[in-house]
């Protein structure tokens, strides 16, 4: 299971699950990178 994503951009986003960490992904997307959108799958791709 994937529960850790290190963005772009340098910050750590965790999880406790991969739901958990897709929702934090998309929560750090929406405050901090506004121009970029990705599906569940793209973010599980970048994860650890």
């Amino acid at each position: 299971m994937k529960t850790r994503l290190r963005c772009p951009c340098g910050d750590l986003v965790v999880g406790t699950d991969e739901d958990d960490l897709v929702e934090h992904a998309n929560a750090h997307l929406a405050a901090n990178h506004p121009d970029h959108d990705y599906t569940r799958e793209e973010i599980l791709l970048f994860a650890y």
